[in-house]
């Protein structure tokens, strides 16, 4: 199920010396924080508010946020600022941070902006138990795996939209926005089954972008090595009782390698309409990517080429306080051209590979919150097709290849699934508890259906430190890759079954004015894992279900980060994460490609220094071991089997702001050390990019 929740706010409370009664539905305040750790702070708006919501919110589900204060509402008012009034009205109770029993991930858009990143991916490998196995760069493409899990483990949200691609995981990042136009990402650490359905296995992170806030604009172009260009702008216009947002981005690059340049670009919308009953939630884009794919999936044939065409929309009714039912529909459809030889084909190379994959779905959401407790019932309808000359059955007639002349699809595939979930969560002084069940429903099930528990508890110990733990079941569907792929270097499996995971994990997370911590530790047990495997003397890959992996780790993380002002701009910011992974069955016999070699040793280190009001520096270290290792391919044959190598990675970005400009530079891979995150694919070294921005700043 996609969960679509509000984060709301009401109860008693005083803000700046104004008491609100539960009794009162609305009043009004005009002051807000612009502190990096406030839920809110992407608002950036005053609210004359009865309730504060927050859409499509992994924050807003039972979790909590890592490095976050436990108040949202007491700020110093030298961090408070005016800005303009709105109406809502509701009567919600307040859910602070204390409160939540997960472990959520926030990146701010003021940590986004001091990041010495250019894409989602990059941003996302600067986090603790998060592994970004990269191919190419400037954003070509990147799996995205959460503690232990590979990339079709991991749910892809955009403003609570599942983008997952039932086709492969590869293209899950496929988004129809850059960087610039994203507000904040969150992250949950650990399975969401009964929250957002059988893609969130092992962690869902969820991209927010376009949400209401005052008119502003963004426009930013950048160059630096590698014939590395880009150009885009965003903007988002307040008007009357509506609201609009509209992103565009084109980027290209020549390559740091034969064979890897890259073309890209985006566009998106979004607009929410307030009418007397209900808002009207309306958000679209497209993305379109092509890339040459330099040994991406097979060394044996290092001229490949890929290109990719992404379209999304979706529709969500937002009810007044009264109606709690919230429908919304989406639809995404994804092509992909693959070309195992982009020039210069031999003779028994006949066609190259085309998929065009249609998903679209459903949701029906009730939600009733009281003073102690909340509880939810969710329906979800998911459908998933796609056309091919390689994936799926048979066609009786072939279709022709929209755009492609001469080009047919000969094969189709489509299943349906039908989630239904419950949660209820109970808050009672210092104790919180949620529980919940999805039941899942689809043909490849074990009697055509399946049920996934789950349980959250926490226990506040004092008023800055918390016990939380959990215990999830999970399901994860094979892709269509993993089904029906057939290749001269690979071999799928029709008859895959969906594979299960228990999940638990416990840990402590204190929070404080300048330093807070966390540390968690969590086990998984899968059964049936999906992975890629060769055998020995074996040219083939092949898609299997292994036995059982379990897999054991730790995560902890430090975050120093004193308040920042006018007297005491110089003071740094400085956070630490470390993370620990291992995998109990080890692959004597046979190499994985994705499941048994998960980062074992991650270390962030990371560290903002202002160095004036208007400037600054960013620097990020990054220490990664990898499990296991992988056979090179040297002379059109595999070698004997070596360790990944291990690498400290280095960013640094530089930046100076001046009037409604900022500049900025930033170098990635600083060291220039040699970096394998696939088998057989090299990264770029040393890559040094140059950024000017503009925001004009309108007064009233």
């Amino acid at each position: 199920m996609v969960e679509i929740l509000n984060f709301y706010l009401c109860t008693s409370f005083e803000i700046y010396g104004m008491k609100h009664s539960s009794a009162i539905n609305t009043f009004t305040f005009r002051r807000w924080t612009r502190r990096s750790w406030a839920v809110f702070n992407s608002l950036s708006r005053s609210i004359r508010i009865g309730v504060l919501s927050i859409s499509f919110s992994i924050i807003s589900m039972a979790g909590y946020g890592q490095q976050r204060p436990d108040t949202l509402l007491k700020v110093p008012a030298e961090e408070a600022v005016d800005i303009e009034g709105i109406t809502v009205s509701d009567s919600r109770p307040a859910a602070v941070q204390s409160e939540l029993l997960r472990v959520v991930q926030v990146i701010t858009r003021a940590e986004i902006e001091q990041a010495a990143v250019s894409d989602v991916a990059g941003l996302l490998e600067t986090l603790p138990g998060i592994d970004i196995r990269q191919r190419g760069a400037a954003g070509a493409q990147a799996d995205i795996s959460i503690r232990g899990g590979n990339f079709n483990q991991t749910l892809i949200l955009l403003n609570g939209i599942n983008l997952n691609n039932p086709q492969t995981g590869h293209h899950n990042l496929d988004l129809p926005i850059d960087l610039s136009s994203v507000q904040r990402i969150e992250i949950l650490q650990g399975p969401g089954a009964r929250k957002y359905g059988a893609d969130a296995f092992c962690g869902a992170i969820n991209i927010v972008a376009g949400e209401p806030q005052p008119l502003k604009a963004n426009a930013k172009i950048a160059a630096g090595d590698y014939g590395t260009f880009s150009i885009g702008a965003n903007a988002s216009i307040p008007l009357g009782n509506t609201f609009h947002f509209a992103g565009v981005n084109s980027a290209a690059s020549n390559g740091y390698t034969s064979n890897t340049d890259t073309k890209s670009s985006s566009i998106f919308y979004r607009s929410r309409i307030k009418l007397n009953a209900f808002s009207v939630d309306l958000q679209g884009g497209y993305s379109s990517k092509a890339f040459g794919a330099n040994s991406f999936y097979t060394p044996k044939y290092p001229d490949q080429f890929e290109a990719t065409r992404s379209f999304f929309g979706a529709l969500k009714v937002i009810p007044s306080a009264k109606l709690h039912l919230e429908p919304q529909i989406f639809w995404r459809r994804h092509s992909d051209r693959f070309e195992l030889f982009r020039n210069d084909a031999p003779a028994w190379y006949q066609n190259h590979n085309y998929h065009l994959t249609d998903v679209a779905g459903a949701s029906l959401r009730w939600s009733q919150t009281k003073a102690h407790s909340r509880k939810s019932l969710s329906i979800d309808y998911r459908f998933e097709h796609i056309f091919s000359n390689v994936l799926g059955t048979d066609l009786a007639n072939t279709i022709e290849v929209p755009g492609e002349p001469g080009a047919v699809f000969t094969k189709s595939f489509r299943r349906e699934t039908l989630n239904l979930m419950a949660d209820y969560t109970l808050h009672l002084g210092r104790f919180s508890a949620s529980g919940g069940l999805m039941v899942s429903v689809n043909k490849s099930l074990p009697r055509g259906y399946s049920w996934y528990p789950g349980v959250d508890a926490g226990w506040q110990i004092r008023p800055d430190l918390r016990w939380f733990a959990s215990f999830s079941r999970v399901l994860r569907l094979p892709t269509f890759t993993d089904m029906f792929y057939q290749g001269p270097t690979n071999s799928g499996n029709p008859d895959l079954q969906p594979e299960e995971a228990i999940s638990v994990e416990s840990g402590l997370k204190r929070s404080g004015k300048i330093v807070e911590w966390q540390c968690a530790v969590f086990g998984r047990k899968s059964l049936r894992t999906i992975d890629w495997v060769r055998f020995a003397d074996d040219e083939k890959w092949q898609s299997m279900n292994l036995t059982q992996v379990k897999f054991a780790g730790i995560e902890m993380s430090v975050d120093i980060r004193p308040a920042q002002n006018k007297r005491n701009y110089h003071l740094p910011r400085l956070k630490l994460d470390y993370s620990w992974l291992t995998a109990s069955k080890s692959s004597k016999g046979f190499v994985s490609m994705y499941v048994l070699d998960p980062l074992r040793h991650k270390v962030n280190i990371t560290l903002v220094q202002p160095l004036a009001l208007r400037a600054g520096i960013s620097l990020s270290l990054s220490y990664q071991q990898r499990s296991g290792g992988y056979q090179p391919y040297i002379d059109g044959a595999y070698t004997a089997e070596i360790p990944w190598p291990r690498v400290w990675l280095v960013g640094l970005k530089a930046y100076y702001r001046f009037g409604w400009f900022t500049s900025s530079a930033e170098v990635t891979n600083l060291l220039n050390v040699d970096v394998v995150d696939i088998s057989n694919v090299s990264q770029p070294g040393r890559w040094l990019m140059l950024s000017l921005s503009v925001n004009p700043k309108w007064q009233k």
